[in-house]
């Protein structure tokens, strides 16, 4: 049985179930999100789409997560927290750090909690959906017969998410910055030193896999590379750092290799060369850019989806000084932009317009888009939105809470339609009091409105309220 409740720094003895407020209803059909807390909302457009395929029984999830709160404001949440996770037994207060994917994903597959529910779904329900943030290969709850992932396949993602890959595959598809492979430690460090006095700008190094800045970096000197980059027999992706000031990112769905969907364009925030922080819509590039970028990623889907990729993906690209359009990656996945472009369509696209997470469903089980589908032409609700991670990088204690926002779509619908002129919501608070772990989300921040100064100003009112809940250790 899984837990009604259970106090965040009192874990199950023996168990892996931190918290659920879950409760199994047999008369309903069901799906299994698994992934972190900051994508929760898409789980109702999903919802949302299969109810079109079940129309005789009401449609319902659980949301597995790793994420450590002292609250929970969502429903039909289970909490999954590993023995050993960070440094909860070594504290007084309860450990709030960030689990790896992967680890997350062997947790999840291993636990007799989530097994058990899974067996119990499955004698009322044919088959059962597991909707993934990001399809990683320890993931194998799949193996259950009857259950399948409603996403991409998990080794073409994984094969698709190295830099090596990409690099290697889309070379004369997309325009690559210059760069090279570098097999081993040794080979990395000889190359970038002999590269340094003519990319002078600087050398973007980066392991096979890496995202959000982690295990990735802009080098400057020698020393920085010898000191980040320490796996003797790794493989390494090293490439010209071009300055620039655009780092535009389109969003997109593969259903084949001549079905391509592009969702839109926005702009990724980036400090200290890499680091990602948050993203803005509409974005800044002119309407040529634009073209040439819908192109890029078109171009960039249609060889995923030659490799038998179908689902959500995105391509990050930077624009030089001069205006020039570079290609970065591709992530083979569902983006941090995927909910509010989700909000974004749905107010734009003309009503019963199929949403993303509807074009994802008909590609992974169809191979083919729904009628209906619709591409975003113009921005006709002049809807701007602005997000902000607040990511930790250094030990923290949280001293002050900000109560959970679960209204943001709502908040979309209601700036288009011209009843709110500004909306700022701070989403996924971790609360107090908990010692937080760097590299921990503490709380997210999404501003809408009709125009930039205006969620401007509301981003910046979110992140004010943020800092004053915690202080560094």
């Amino acid at each position: 049985m899984l837990p009604e409740s259970i106090d965040t720094d009192r874990p199950v003895n023996g168990e892996d179930v931190r918290f659920s407020n879950f409760r199994y209803d047999s008369r309903c059909y069901y799906f299994l999100y698994i992934g972190e807390l900051k994508a929760y909302g898409l789980n109702h457009f999903v919802r949302e789409a299969m109810q079109k395929h079940h129309p005789d029984r009401e449609v319902r999830f659980a949301a597995i997560i790793p994420d450590i709160c002292v609250q929970y404001y969502d429903r039909d949440l289970i909490v999954i927290d590993p023995p050993g996770r960070g440094e909860a037994g070594t504290h007084a207060l309860p450990v709030s750090c960030r689990m790896s994917i992967g680890r997350f994903m062997t947790a999840v597959s291993a636990s007799p909690a989530i097994r058990s529910l899974i067996a119990q779904i499955l004698t009322h329900q044919p088959e059962l959906y597991l909707s993934l943030f990001e399809s990683v290969v320890e993931m194998t709850l799949d193996e259950i017969p009857g259950v399948s992932i409603l996403g991409p396949d998990k080794a073409i993602a994984r094969r698709w998410n190295s830099k090596l890959v990409q690099f290697a595959e889309l070379a004369g598809v997309v325009p690559l910055v210059e760069g090279e492979i570098c097999r081993g430690r040794a080979a990395l460090l000889a190359r970038t030193a002999s590269l340094r006095s003519t990319w002078r700008d600087g050398i973007f190094v980066s392991a096979a896999y890496s995202a959000a800045g982690a295990n990735s970096a802009v080098t400057g000197s020698q020393n920085e590379v010898e000191q980040r980059f320490t796996v003797e027999d790794g493989e390494y992706l090293i490439s010209r750092y071009i300055p620039h000031d655009l780092d535009p990112t389109v969003l997109g769905v593969v259903a084949g290799q001549d079905e391509v969907y592009i969702a839109g364009i926005a702009d990724q925030h980036i400090v200290d060369g890499n680091r990602f922080v948050g993203s803005s819509f509409p974005s800044q590039v002119s309407a040529g850019q634009a073209a040439r970028l819908r192109e890029q990623t078109i171009a960039a889907g249609r060889a995923l989806g030659r490799a038998g990729y179908r689902g959500i993906f995105g391509c990050d690209f930077l624009i030089d000084d001069a205006g020039d359009i570079w290609f970065l990656e591709v992530n083979a996945r569902k983006q941090g932009t995927t909910f509010e472009f989700c909000c974004t369509l749905e107010q734009n696209l003309p009503p019963g317009s199929p949403s993303l997470l509807e074009l994802e469903y008909h590609a992974v089980l169809h191979g083919r888009f729904p009628p209906g589908t619709v591409e975003m032409q113009d921005n006709r609700c002049r809807l701007h939105w602005e997000t902000y991670n607040h990511k930790l990088t250094a030990p923290a204690v949280t001293s002050g809470y900000i109560p959970q926002n679960t209204r943001e779509r709502e908040s979309f619908a209601r700036v288009a339609a011209g009843e709110l002129a500004m909306d700022f919501a701070v989403v996924e608070h971790l609360g107090a009091p908990l010692k937080v772990l760097p590299g921990t989300f503490l709380a997210r921040v999404v501003s809408v409105a009709k125009s930039r100064d205006r969620v401007a100003l509301g981003l910046n009112q979110g992140i004010d309220q943020i800092r004053q809940t915690y202080y560094e250790m």
